[in-house]
């Protein structure tokens, strides 16, 4: 029996699941993000929902946390997905528009937030051999996630961002294709998959890999 690969296998299993927990809630702190803005705006919905909890349970969605980061994986070979979407009700803002545009905002900034702690100690564990791994692909991921989000498509939190400096009648046409646009980014990412050209890498891999020398991580 090979004890050395099997204990090499423990350690590689054992630091996954570390990463993909980490992962996983800071895609949690991304929606509770969006509901404490939001919140913080006048709207109480998400937090009357519970939505302001960190208990995983209230923020798992099938299609977002399972689904999405099996198809992106295995299209893709990166891991994309979010939580269930924070209930929000825009008509609580006082302005409909800039609360939309900052309560979207909020949840990236939450993930640049994530990624900036974990940079520091990627950077005060050097000469560890575990710990800076971790933090290295917890920055990628939560950068994964911000820039993802930013692409301006609706559903995706970058619309809404970009919707802040629309006008009125613009915004609004803009947010109405919502269901649409989510079907597009499906599409886009399987066809990326099938044809092997990774349209949406091409565009946030720049941006991450900017970022990340930006704070000493490669």
């Amino acid at each position: 029996m090979n004890f050395a690969a099997i204990s090499m296998n423990l350690i590689k299993n054992t630091l996954t699941f570390i990463i993909i927990l980490i992962i996983f809630y800071s895609i949690i702190l991304h929606e509770i993000s969006h509901a404490l803005v939001s919140y913080w705006q006048g709207d109480d919905t998400a937090k009357v929902m519970g939505r302001l909890s960190l208990n995983p349970f209230k923020h798992i969605d099938v299609f977002g946390t399972i689904i999405l980061p099996l198809l992106t994986y295995f299209t893709m070979g990166i891991i994309l997905g979010y939580a269930k979407p924070v209930p929000l009700n825009p008509y609580n803002y006082k302005n409909m528009k800039i609360g939309t545009g900052l309560s979207a905002l909020a949840g990236p900034v939450a993930n640049f937030l994530i990624s900036i702690v974990f940079a520091i100690i990627f950077h005060l564990t050097q000469g560890q051999q575990l710990i800076p791994y971790i933090c290295q692909m917890v920055v990628f991921f939560n950068l994964l996630l911000a820039f993802f989000n930013l692409i301006p498509i609706p559903p995706l939190d970058g619309s809404k961002v970009l919707g802040m400096l629309l006008p009125d009648y613009a915004f609004y046409k803009f947010m109405a294709y919502e269901r649409i646009g989510m079907i597009a980014i499906i599409f886009i990412l399987m066809i990326s998959g099938l044809l092997g050209f990774n349209i949406v890498g091409r565009l946030i891999i720049p941006p991450i890999n900017f970022m990340m020398h930006l704070l000493g991580i490669i």
